[in-house]
């Protein structure tokens, strides 16, 4: 299980213990919430021979606006009007003939403007997924955070996934970049299953913090425990946020940060995106750029 779809539009290349596809989920390594203008794109990978000018050329331009290094084996016309499709390393992406949107279908699709240089579905998701956190009352959040925090994020986890695992090894860094990290149950095997109960018992103990940290250590053990418990919601809620892997980092107005993203660089993506909010109306899309993938 490696990353989660979006990789081709760079706007979410997420590093979380989820099913991903091939080819096209390798595309993009650029900063998923905006390709700095100033960076010259100097196209290195390989595409078709296309008349300059044409849509099919507005096409090309469009893809490697988001990673001039990607490989670009099709384009030409699509099965709808007003857009050319173009196959990205096996992955079908369509874009209008004026080169200024790019979409990708499929679960977790994303829809590019490739002029304003954001994910436009991203404004739409994050107020959802706002609202959807709002149901989750406090007193069931696993919650670390140091005095005072400057940042606080919700983080969907699961406690068998790696990369979880990875994150929680580091909540101490975390916290000492300022961030205060409220969990959510997500059990990526499904209510019932043994990964669910691992997660009730956690849910269910008289210390939640430290029977999470167990959970997610080779060598810690967590007692079976049944009580009244709101993981199956918690579940619920994160695949209604369009959850598909975890982990899932969300700030504070549901904007989507990533899976897995290292302490010092997601408290870099919440303090560019806290300097956005105040000058502009939406917050941008996710602006951590995630490393790695299972």
């Amino acid at each position: 299980m490696k990353r989660i779809l979006f990789a081709v539009l760079g706007a979410i290349s997420l590093s979380a213990c989820a099913q991903a596809p091939q080819g096209a989920a390798a595309a993009a390594k650029t900063d998923p919430a905006k390709v700095d203008a100033a960076q010259p794109a100097v196209p290195t990978g390989n595409a078709p021979k296309v008349a300059a000018g044409s849509a099919d050329a507005r096409a090309v331009e469009a893809v490697r606006t988001l990673n001039p290094k990607v490989d670009i084996d099709k384009v030409g016309p699509a099965p709808m009007p007003g857009f050319r499709e173009a196959v990205v390393g096996g992955q079908v992406v369509y874009v209008s003939d004026d080169g200024r949107y790019l979409f990708l279908p499929g679960s977790g699709g994303a829809l590019f403007d490739t002029k304003a240089k954001r994910n436009v579905m991203e404004d739409t998701l994050a107020g959802m997924r706002r609202d959807l956190l709002k149901t989750i009352p406090a007193s069931e959040r696993i919650v670390f955070a140091p005095p005072n925090p400057k940042h606080t994020v919700t983080v969907f986890t699961d406690v068998e996934c790696g990369y979880c695992r990875k994150l929680h090894s580091e909540i101490a860094e975390y916290n000492r970049q300022g961030i205060a990290v409220e969990y959510l149950a997500f059990p990526r095997m499904g209510i019932g299953s043994e990964d669910y109960k691992k997660m009730v018992s956690v849910w269910c103990a008289t210390d939640r913090r430290k029977a999470l940290t167990d959970a997610k250590s080779d060598h810690g053990a967590v007692s079976s425990k049944q009580c009244k418990n709101t993981v199956e919601q918690q579940y619920q809620i994160g695949q209604r946020a369009g959850l598909t892997g975890t982990p899932m980092i969300l700030n504070v107005d549901g904007v989507q940060l990533g899976g897995y993203v290292p302490p010092a660089q997601l408290r870099e993506a919440l303090d560019k995106l806290a300097a956005e909010s105040k000058t502009a109306a939406k917050p941008a899309a996710a602006v951590a750029t995630p490393v790695g993938g299972l």
